[in-house]
């Protein structure tokens, strides 16, 4: 990872506090990485326990997960994140139900998506930073999932985003920064089950 370019992103309030560090993984690093990419088949958040990955990609899943990032990006957010408990999920394809309107779960204090893909030529499937939750198109930022990019955004009750829908490979890694509270992770695990359970329902219509 590079730290400078996380320390050079600039924080933007509008529609809500987010960032965007390009370069965050540079571009002779990203093809060992994706190269050591875990295997999935499934359009899915996989928790990153579950999963075999090569060193270089497991290397990157340290260092995103150590005190040095989570002091830097503290600093960004004026936040005390490096004592947080923290979840990790991976990703590699996209399904058509993905990418509504939503916040992010209540738990949840900062979301940090790290995107893969070395070349991204589509409109559809860039993360909008959205005015409300009623209009995709109402946006203040685009972000495109293009490798090497580091996104962060600070989770409110209006920290509405979403994008347009996508079909195909769309690798990203999620990183959140969780309420320290028991109870507060638990809920954010059951909510993942539960819109797991409703995506599967949903395909099969």
């Amino acid at each position: 990872m590079n730290l400078d370019a996380l320390r050079s992103a600039q924080v933007q309030p509008e529609p809500f506090d987010y960032l965007v560090a390009p370069g965050f993984i540079s571009t002779d690093a990203l093809t060992g990485i994706n190269a050591d990419y875990p295997q999935i088949d499934s359009a899915a958040n996989h928790a990153l326990e579950n999963l075999s990955a090569g060193p270089l990609f497991s290397q990157l899943m340290d260092e995103i997960q150590s005190q040095d990032f989570a002091e830097v990006l503290g600093e960004k957010f004026d936040m005390e994140l490096a004592s947080l408990p923290t979840t990790v999920t991976v990703r590699k394809f996209c399904e058509r139900t993905d990418g509504n309107i939503h916040t992010d779960h209540k738990s949840k204090v900062i979301t940090v998506l790290v995107y893969f893909n070395e070349t991204w030529e589509h409109e559809n499937g860039q993360l909008r930073m959205l005015r409300s939750k009623s209009d995709i198109e109402d946006y203040a930022a685009q972000v495109a999932p293009l490798g090497g990019t580091l996104l962060a955004f600070r989770r409110t009750d209006h920290s509405w985003h979403g994008h347009t829908q996508f079909v195909g490979e769309r690798r990203m890694v999620q990183l959140n920064y969780l309420d320290q509270s028991p109870v507060a992770v638990a809920a954010q695990r059951i909510s993942r089950l539960g819109t797991h359970f409703m995506k599967n329902v949903l395909g099969m219509r």
